[in-house]
């Protein structure tokens, strides 16, 4: 009998697993194809913070004729409590606590992203401070989650790795607000650079943010360099498609960019794969 329930919780786990894959493949085609490129050891954990980040993700980006704040407060009381008790009967939260728990991913770094995330309940109007926090709970916690997976427990290596992860999340994050900088204004009231005003953006603005980025994604770069040979193919796979984006990004005025969503095709994307794994290969990173 004992077998026998132990085969049920292993078929729970299975479920929480694949909740968490469809998840990831569903809302990020560039997240997938990154993850895809990984170990296989090393997906089903990268899988499932993907999976606990967009359950917030929508809680407060898309949930809008429910109580948000309530729901967001459910799930940080929810999440803490599977990682306490080893469980949860929300697939997603479940595949989420066994990362936790077996990576030892610190619990100050979910505190941090779920902050964000209640940042994002209310208007804000961001000053360079705020902006930080924001960025550091949203993005750069995540990398450095993240990082806990690639570095397998190893404290000397996540710390040598610590920076260049958190440079890595934060551009991501910064070329995703350029690119839905006319969604977040228009539908959502958010404004996330600070000292703009998006009713008067201009190419001046627009540039000085892409300094910005363009400088992290050369930190960040370095140390994608030195990830370990498990998680080091997938990464850089991620850093191809951020940085083709932002790129794209650059090439159109300020003015376009409030106006309509710029991206990068799948089909691009996969050729993007390709000739990624080629320059891997050939060691042009």
């Amino acid at each position: 009998m004992l077998c026998f329930i132990h085969h049920m919780k292993e078929r729970f786990d299975i479920l929480s697993a694949t909740c968490s894959r469809e998840t990831t493949k569903l809302y990020s085609t560039s997240f997938s194809l990154g993850i895809y490129f990984l170990n296989k050891e090393l997906r089903a954990p990268i899988y499932a913070i993907y999976g606990f980040v967009r359950l917030a993700d929508e809680i407060v980006d898309s949930f809008h004729d429910y109580p948000k704040s309530v729901m967001l407060q459910e799930l940080k009381n929810d999440c803490f409590m599977a990682i306490e008790r080893g469980i949860s009967i929300n697939p997603v939260l479940n595949s989420f606590q066994q990362v936790v728990n077996q990576y030892h991913i610190g619990h100050e770094l979910i505190s941090l992203f779920l902050k964000s995330m209640e940042m994002d309940l209310e208007e804000q109007s961001y000053t360079p401070e705020t902006y930080e926090e924001y960025i550091l709970g949203s993005a750069q916690v995540v990398g450095l989650m993240c990082l806990h997976v690639f570095t397998n427990g190893d404290a000397n290596e996540f710390a040598r790795l610590r920076l260049p992860a958190m440079k890595l999340g934060s551009a991501f994050q910064k070329v995703n607000f350029l690119r839905d900088v006319n969604a977040d204004y228009q539908e959502l009231s958010r404004t996330y650079f600070p000292d703009v005003n998006l009713s008067s953006f201009s190419d001046a603005d627009k540039r000085a943010i892409e300094q910005e980025i363009h400088q992290e994604f050369n930190e960040a770069l370095n140390g994608i360099r030195e990830l370990p040979r498990s998680c080091r193919k997938g990464v850089y796979l991620a850093y191809v498609y951020y940085l083709k984006l932002f790129r794209k990004i650059g090439k159109v005025p300020a003015e376009k960019v409030l106006s309509e969503r710029i991206r990068v095709s799948n089909g691009h994307k996969f050729w993007l794969m390709f000739d990624s794994l080629v320059r891997y290969k050939l060691n042009v990173l």
